[in-house]
């Protein structure tokens, strides 16, 4: 400031601020109503009308105007002059003194329009010709009368202001209440800054003026040509004056701007605010939508949820028409989607959101519906609103139905799959399965089997979820597509005796609902071997290592019937056998085929379970009695330990009288068991006695005399084969020599043969090439005494064979020559 500003400051006693603030008043309240006195004075005796008077009093005490005030300084003010003048108004004792005189200004004006509106009154009841002629008494009803009404009012309100005391806000309050401005995209607007905690009370026109009118005011005096601070000096009474006029015309309740109602909602002064709205609301019609709208944010503060939503509705009809909802309205990026009264909903919806009030979400997305019209995009928005509210609250049906007209569809979609997951996690499912789906039914059983397909097996039921789907449709083919397929997927996934036993159970669904189609109906398709199903977001193109894929073939489709899936249930059922005995073995047995399945049984010692299990899937034999001679020959060289779990393992299966006697072991028993299966499950090639003596000669093992007799009651030339193969001369000898025996009539019946030779009897035969083979053994080794032996008596049997062989054959001649 300059120095005749200075002294203009210095007159007043600035060793007591109070004093002199008092002073400042009562000299500005002096220049306010000298001011407006002269000039009524001077036009009163230039008219001498009493009713012209009162016109131009009531005008001079109007601050209603259509000024707005520029933002921006002027260049030609010095930068410390600018600075030392907002420094000095931005003080408390500054903005005290200029709140006090505004509060003097209108409690003075307020007494006038008081007397005013009285001596209206009286005028009108006293007025006759000789007073006011008929025209000025109806001026003075019509006119006079409705404009000192609203000064009277506006002066009441202004003056109210200036006494009602601001309230200090928590700071959880202020936080919460920039939350929902953020939302509103309002908290770039400086009227809606929080207000700093201040140690001494703050009345509402100071909290005001310190906040918000200050800055536009100092802004407004920098940037006007003819304000006090264009002049060479700085007079303090007519820039005081500029400074409350200013503030006043802020205040002013008629005005366009609503800068002091959007201050006292940006601090949080809601009682405050409902008391001004419901003072201002009668008689005011300006900004009357800014006035609903934030009357609307403090019952939401307050709880009052349903009035707020009355409130938000009333805004809704003068959007367009006012600054402040305008504003509200405006995108951050400029562009306009929709109607302006659309995008206020919108705004008012998001603040319902975040506030957590989706029964007042629902209500006003409803009636923000029939403003939509034929705007699509805006109706899936607000559809799509309505259900995810809806959802939220448990509102089952209502979200389907809100569901069904979102007329977006991927929207819809996307909400679909939102109500699959939501009502998973709520175990609702008796209301997903039992929605009609109209137009939706592909749509949904393409959410569950995708989500079936993503998520773990064990946690999540969206297979039983499809099942409960199709069965209620009445739809059994589909249904037992989705139990084998979970099933299978159980199989591979789950390494758990849990998951087997679901298994198990899923194959039996499977076969219960195709047992309700008609037979001719009665399969399913089923992808072919090995296939699997894609991975949702599996890259085309590369597997899960990152390496190329090669380029996808036709895939086979391999179609399943009540037979197989039979089949498939019995697997199950002995792969949990299998994990149940063997609980090691459950880790592989989920997803072993039927001839992998053999083999992990027949090491687990479940024999008579692989025979079944053979049997069902029409499997060799083979393999089982390979694995049981072996283990008779571990147990013939085995300890007392071998023993002893030997007998877990045999009585597992079902032997026709297991004997534990002191006399009988378990190596016993285990050959006992060879001998009932060799004697139970004869094939015509007698391939199962052939494969259990390679598999002990290949170990050394000698034979049993049981097994040798056996074999030569079947095929005793394969024996001699097999003793060959292995070097067993001496047992070659002897059986070719039992043999020959047996042919010419000797023990036959020991070797099958029913009619020994004789010129009666049925040509008999010799197995001759492993016999030459036999002697060729032998005499490799001439050097050998008893090979050589070994090879006379061969000869000596065939030269006796040979003899009575001529001789039956010379009496069967002799016999057909009679």
């Amino acid at each position: 400031m300059d120095m005749s500003a200075m002294m203009e400051v210095s007159c007043y006693n600035l060793q007591s601020p109070e004093k002199a603030a008092e002073q400042i008043l009562e000299d500005l309240i002096t220049i306010d109503v000298e001011n407006v006195t002269e000039d009524i004075c001077s036009k009163l005796q230039e008219i001498k009308n009493p009713v012209h008077a009162i016109g131009l009093l009531i005008r001079e005490m109007d601050y209603e105007t259509e000024v707005e005030m520029e933002k921006g300084f002027n260049p030609a003010h010095p930068l410390n002059v600018r600075m030392n003048l907002s420094q000095l108004y931005g003080s408390t004792t500054a903005g005290h003194i200029v709140c006090r005189g505004v509060y003097k200004i209108a409690n003075t004006r307020f007494l006038i329009c008081r007397d005013l509106l009285i001596l209206q009154q009286l005028l009108m009841r006293l007025g006759d010709a000789v007073i006011l002629g008929a025209g000025q008494l109806f001026q003075a009803q019509q006119d006079l009368l409705h404009r000192t009404a609203p000064l009277l009012l506006s002066y009441h309100l202004i003056r109210w202001g200036s006494q009602c005391l601001a309230t200090d806000v928590p700071i959880d309050t202020l936080e919460s209440n920039l939350q929902h401005l953020s939302v509103l995209e309002l908290t770039d607007s400086g009227a809606l800054m929080a207000n700093k905690l201040v140690s001494s009370p703050q009345t509402l026109t100071e909290l005001f003026f310190q906040e918000v009118a200050r800055k536009h005011i100092i802004s407004h005096l920098f940037s006007q040509p003819k304000a006090p601070l264009s002049q060479t000096g700085l007079n303090w009474p007519e820039m005081i004056t500029a400074v409350t006029n200013y503030l006043l015309q802020l205040l002013w309740p008629s005005n366009p701007g609503c800068l002091f109602l959007e201050c006292l909602m940006g601090n949080c002064q809601y009682v405050q605010l409902q008391d001004y709205i419901q003072l201002l609301h009668p008689w005011c019609q300006v900004n009357v939508g800014s006035c609903r709208f934030m009357l609307g944010r403090c019952y939401l503060v307050t709880g009052e949820g349903q009035k707020a939503l009355e409130c938000f509705c009333q805004a809704a009809s003068e959007v367009g028409k006012e600054e402040f909802l305008e504003r509200l309205i405006r995108s951050e990026d400029g562009e306009i989607v929709s109607t302006p009264r659309l995008q206020y909903y919108d705004k008012v919806l998001r603040l319902l959101d975040v506030v957590g009030l989706p029964e007042l979400v629902i209500q006003l997305a409803t009636s923000a519906i029939t403003e939509a019209g034929d705007d699509w995009k805006s109706q899936a928005t607000l559809r799509t609103c309505i259900f995810k509210h809806h959802l939220d609250l448990g509102h089952n049906s209502e979200a389907y139905e809100a569901l069904t007209q979102i007329p977006d569809s991927s929207r819809q979609l996307d909400c679909l799959r939102q109500l699959v997951v939501v009502l998973c996690e709520r175990s609702q499912l008796q209301d997903l399965v039992e929605f009609p789906y109209v137009n939706l039914h592909n749509e949904v059983v393409g959410i569950i089997e995708s989500r079936a397909r993503a998520v773990d097996l064990m946690t999540h039921n969206y297979y039983e979820l499809l099942y409960a789907f199709h069965i209620y449709r009445h739809n059994y083919r589909k249904a037992g597509t989705v139990m084998f397929e979970y099933g299978m997927r159980l199989g591979r996934e789950v390494r758990t005796l849990r998951g087997l036993e679901k298994q198990g159970n899923c194959y039996l669904a499977a076969i219960n609902c195709l047992r309700l189609i008609r037979p001719e109906y009665a399969w399913i398709v089923q992808p072919a071997s090995g296939a699997v199903y894609d991975r949702p977001g599996a890259s085309p193109k590369r597997n899960h290592d990152g390496e190329c894929t090669a380029a996808p073939t036709h895939r086979q489709i391999e179609i399943l019937e009540l037979q197989d899936l039979e089949k498939e249930c019995s697997l199950a059922r002995i792969r949990l056998t299998l994990a149940q005995h063997d609980p090691s073995a459950v880790a592989v047995a989920g997803s072993s085929s039927a001839e992998e399945m053999v083999t992990l049984l027949v090491q687990a010692g479940l024999f008579d379970t692989a025979i079944s299990l053979c049997q069902t899937f029409k499997l060799s034999l083979t393999p089982v009695f390979e694995g049981l001679a072996f283990k008779c020959i571990k147990l013939q060289f085995g300890g007392e330990a071998a023993q002893a779990e030997a007998w877990v393992w045999l009585a597992a299966n079902q032997l026709t009288s297991v004997i534990t006697t002191k006399e009988s072991s378990a190596t016993d028993e285990a050959w006992r068991l060879l001998l009932t299966y060799l004697e139970r499950y004869k094939v015509q090639n007698n391939m199962y006695h052939h494969c259990v003596i390679n598999k002990l000669l290949s170990h050394g093992m000698p034979l049993p005399n049981w097994l040798i007799n056996s074999y030569k009651k079947v095929d005793a030339a394969e024996l001699l084969r097999l003793y060959l193969n292995y070097d067993l001369l001496e047992e070659a000898v002897e059986l070719v020599s039992e043999y020959v025996d047996a042919v010419l009539g000797k023990g036959h019946q020991y070797f099958g043969i029913e009619f020994p030779l004789s010129a009666t009897a049925p040509m008999v035969w010799l197995p001759y090439s492993s016999i030459d083979q036999l002697l060729q053994a032998l005499g490799e080794n001439s050097a050998n005494s008893h090979n050589i032996a070994l090879s006379q008596k061969i000869l000596d049997k065939l030269e006796d064979y040979q003899q009575k062989v001529e001789k039956a054959t010379r009496d069967l001649l002799y016999r057909r020559n009679l």
